[in-house]
Order: C-alpha cells, then sequence, then structure tokens
C-alpha cells in the first residue's frame, strides 16, 4: 500500500490536514483533519513509500506506549479512513 500522489499533510489553522494538491486538489475537494498520531502516522508512511499496517504498527510501538494489538487495531482504522476518501492505493 502507498499513499497516492497528489495528497499532502499541511498545518492550517493549527491543525494537521490532508490536502490534495494539483488534480489530487480539483478531485478532493475537501481537507481531512488529522489527529497528532495519525499526522505521525502519515509522516511514517510517506517516508516508507510502500508500507503495511504491520508496519506502520511496529512503527507506532516503537515511538508511543502502545500494545502491539492496540497498535494494529488504530492503524487499521486510521487506513480504512485514508481508504475510505481514496488517499492510499
Amino acid at each position: 500500500m502507498r499513499l497516492k500522489k497528489g495528497f499532502v499533510l499541511r498545518e492550517v489553522c493549527g491543525e494537521d490536514v490532508i490536502m490534495g494538491e494539483g488534480l489530487g486538489a480539483i478531485n478532493f475537494g475537501k481537507l481531512l483533519a488529522l489527529n497528532e498520531s495519525a499526522a505521525w502516522l502519515w509522516k511514517q508512511a510517506q517516508e516508507m513509500g510502500d508500507f503495511t499496517i504491520e508496519a506502520l504498527a511496529e512503527r507506532l510501538c516503537d515511538e508511543y506506549e502502545v500494545t502491539r494489538e492496540d497498535a494494529l487495531r488504530d492503524v487499521a482504522e486510521i487506513i480504512g479512513e485514508w481508504q475510505k476518501v481514496n488517499v492510499v492505493e
């Protein structure tokens, strides 16, 4: 899985949001607000290029005090939200 080209993480009015640039902006037409950990995961996914839920969960465990089970559940939920708005492929 990977983040779709044309989508970026920006700070807007103190909030981290995913927004489209170029053609992504035309087709997306909205902002997706992220909490701190979701924004951190977006940055990790961007850094990794191709990623899996398991790989992101492992990074989450390394960064935050969270169990593997909780990390897997949380990452799967966030990725599911990103899939609903079509910002991952």
